[in-house]
């Protein structure tokens, strides 16, 4: 996570800008996954919690998708 920061951070390269943007998120997702595992876990378990973790974020990010334009519509002012 440190080293997306970095990435993200300095202004030289627009490269390692586009590199780091997407690690920091990857990275992100994956300590609200393993944050949340318990210690006492196996090695299997984690990687059901794991899979269950991305699966709630992508129904979440599919789920927002999806309701968007209705969201739109209903903001804009009909004249």
């Amino acid at each position: 996570m440190f080293a997306a920061f970095m990435l993200i951070l300095q202004q030289e390269n627009k490269l390692l800008y586009q590199i780091g943007l997407p690690v920091l998120v990857v990275a992100a997702f994956l300590q609200i996954a393993f944050g949340n595992i318990p210690p006492s876990s196996g090695f299997r378990k984690s990687m059901g919690l794991l899979i269950m973790t991305w699966a709630i974020v992508a129904a979440l990010i599919a789920g927002a998708v999806y309701i968007t334009p209705t969201l739109i519509q209903l903001g804009q002012v009909r004249r």
